[in-house]
């Protein structure tokens, strides 16, 4: 009779896999200590690159954001940490793996408290008051640098960019490449300095690494031309621009398209119709004073040629953001029409050039008034180089812009780790309860930074960590691994400089992240259904 008294209740479709409990949670930290394993030999200058290929297309990279995007990870806990490295790489735009080392970094520490059955909500408070403590801490020894100065200021966004390409695919030409970084950053305007789509980054197959070069303006590669566009000048001093999202051709009829027609003659009166009207569009153009055309839509050979008798420039097909690009450098307005078209709304620029670029042909912005912008155009061999080359000057712009914003800089090299880690052991000797537990580990997981970039250099990892354990309790605030010497070094002194802002945004994300994965305790995974039942959960109104 008592399986009548107790009957049993299916809430879940048959099928539908449910994990829980404290055998859940441990899955979730190893799935998430399994991606960890992944990146973190990328960390620090002597990082290791990843190959990964997906369909027909090979990256080579080291960048963390990058590897862990490419990742095919469908375990639903350890995609938390695709998405901190994702938010580090679009709020920062370096630090990517080391947010993902640290999260995971974490998550281990405090495995062994579940498996003694310590409540995952005890081990949350002990990692919010740590994250609130390392955070204060970054901001009371943060040294800041005063952009009155202008020439100290620059060598700080210099050793930041520098910083920023240690571990990179290029650290060989970081002072080239950070010099182009800062010059781009500084060239924009204050308000717009964190708009990425100001700095237009091309790329030309050929050529050495260091023939990348920095135009200070508007840059983008020759679009399809006809005949009659050799005829047009290519060099023109203040020239008045015209922007267009104009069709200037003659357009083929439509295959179903019928005219009835009593006279011959008449037909010969609906070709001029149609030549009055293109001829119309252009007489307007001429007569506005517009000495270069562009336009999103195709510029036909019949207007090509009308413009080069005339000594104007013309492009058709020119890409969306590269005519955004220059509306906002030169003041121009895209038009849509021609009924109103005045030099009120024709933009302006100091000069205008086709340049040669390798096999490519660039047409060259400078001197644009309204708006400051630059395009920095990226040579080299493989295509798989000029792609990482990419990506790795994307994350030393990211950095200098956020530095211009914040103006305050940290040791890099595992210092602020360390000096953090201190504080928090510190810290938890004066805590009596289990938080003191949970915020030694807490602070111990930062020791991760410094010992991975001596594990990737091929360092004894034990012998740096004490060395550096002694020097941060001596005082030493910036003692930080020293890849050169393998030993420690002053980081301040030694130049190796990284954005307060960088690390504050990766020890929070990684935070939020383990406390967020320990305080899942259940798992359900549906089966996929094709019936209707399936469309009203997600359709409720059918």
């Amino acid at each position: 009779m008592t399986h009548l008294l107790n009957p049993r209740i299916v809430l879940l479709r048959e099928g539908t896999d449910t994990s829980q409990g404290k055998g859940q949670l441990l899955s979730n930290i190893s799935a998430c200590c399994a991606v960890v394993d992944i990146v973190k030999t990328t960390l620090g200058p002597r990082g290791m690159d990843k190959l990964i290929q997906v369909q027909n297309q090979v990256t080579i990279s080291n960048d963390g954001a990058t590897v862990i995007s490419l990742l095919d990870i469908v375990h639903p806990a350890a995609g938390t940490l695709v998405d901190i490295a994702k938010s580090q790489d679009e709020m920062v735009g370096d630090g990517t793996t080391s947010v993902v080392v640290l999260a995971g970094e974490f998550l281990k520490s405090v495995k062994e408290f579940i498996q003694d059955g310590v409540h995952p909500q005890i081990i949350i408070k002990g990692f919010q008051k740590g994250c609130e403590l390392a955070l204060k801490k970054i901001d009371e020894i943060a040294v800041p640098v005063a952009r009155e100065d202008e020439k100290k200021f620059r060598q700080l966004l210099l050793r930041c960019g520098k910083t920023a390409l240690n571990s990179k695919l290029i650290a060989k030409q970081k002072d080239f490449f950070a010099e182009m970084a800062v010059e781009a950053v500084m060239h924009l305007d204050g308000d717009i300095a964190l708009d990425l789509n100001m700095v237009g980054i091309k790329k030309v197959p050929g050529g050495s690494t260091t023939d990348s070069f920095l135009v200070k303006g508007v840059a983008f590669k020759k679009t399809f031309s006809y005949a009659g566009f050799e005829q047009a000048p290519k060099l023109m001093e203040n020239p008045s621009i015209c922007l267009l999202n104009v069709e200037l051709e003659l357009k083929s009829e439509s295959s179903s398209a019928e005219i009835r027609i009593k006279d011959p003659k008449h037909y010969q009166s609906i070709v001029d119709a149609e030549w009055k009207i293109i001829y119309g569009k252009l007489e307007k153009i001429v007569k506005s004073g517009s000495k270069i055309v562009l336009s999103k839509l195709p510029i036909g050979d019949l207007a090509t040629q009308y413009f080069a008798d005339r000594d104007i420039f013309c492009a058709g097909r020119v890409e969306s953001a590269d005519l955004d690009r220059v509306a906002k450098a030169t003041g121009g307005v895209i038009q849509t029409s021609l009924n109103d078209l005045d030099e009120k709304v024709l933009g302006k620029c100091g000069k205008f050039e086709e340049k040669q670029v390798g096999s490519e042909r660039f047409n060259v912005f400078t001197g644009c008034p309204e708006t400051k912008t630059t395009t920095i155009v990226l040579r080299g061999g493989a295509e798989q180089f000029i792609a990482e080359t990419e990506r790795s000057l994307h994350d030393a712009l990211m950095v200098v812009k956020r530095t211009v914003e914040h103006s305050s800089v940290v040791g890099g090299g595992g210092a602020i780790e360390m000096e953090i880690s201190k504080c928090l052991r510190e810290y938890a000797e004066t805590v009596d309860t289990k938080k003191q537990l949970i915020i030694t580990a807490f602070a111990q997981a930062f020791e991760i930074i410094p010992r991975q970039i001596a594990d990737n250099a091929g360092f004894d990892a034990v012998d740096i960590l004490n060395d550096l354990r002694t020097a941060h309790y001596k005082g030493n605030t910036w003692a930080g691994v020293d890849i050169d010497n393998e030993g420690i070094c002053d980081t301040m002194k030694s130049h190796v400089w990284e954005p307060a802002h960088n690390k504050r945004n990766s020890i929070a994300a990684a935070s939020e992240a383990a406390c967020m994965i320990l305080s899942v305790d259940e798992t359900i995974k549906n089966p996929k259904s094709g019936n209707i039942d399936d469309a009203r959960r997600i359709n409720p109104r059918g």
